[in-house]
């Protein structure tokens, strides 16, 4: 099986202003099978949990896009997986996202 190219970007940024958002072009809700949103403080694992499901997907042949956390790039702020239609995200500040 020829391996997909892991496909990481920002949606998010600090600029003079404040916080730049580009999070509600994620994945339209409309569109989405699932919007899976994670809530918590640093470091219980938010992450983590992106990277396995990113790499069971990548394994699995899935196209996946991971977005990467404008304050810690090692960081993640979510987890796009566009040919099932599901996301995965970091739901706390800044980038706050209600269900």
């Amino acid at each position: 099986m020829t391996a997909l190219p892991r496909i990481e970007y920002f949606l998010g940024a600090n600029a003079p202003t404040g916080f730049y958002s580009l999070y509600d072009h994620l994945l339209p809700p409309e569109q989405a099978r699932a919007i899976y949103i994670l809530k918590g403080g640093p470091g219980c694992g938010k992450s983590t949990l992106m990277r396995r499901v990113g790499a069971w997907a990548e394994e699995a042949g899935l196209k996946t896009e991971y977005i990467l956390c404008s304050g810690d790039p090692d960081s993640l702020d979510g987890l796009i997986l566009p040919g099932k239609a599901v996301a995965i995200v970091d739901g706390t500040a800044p980038h706050i996202v209600v269900p």
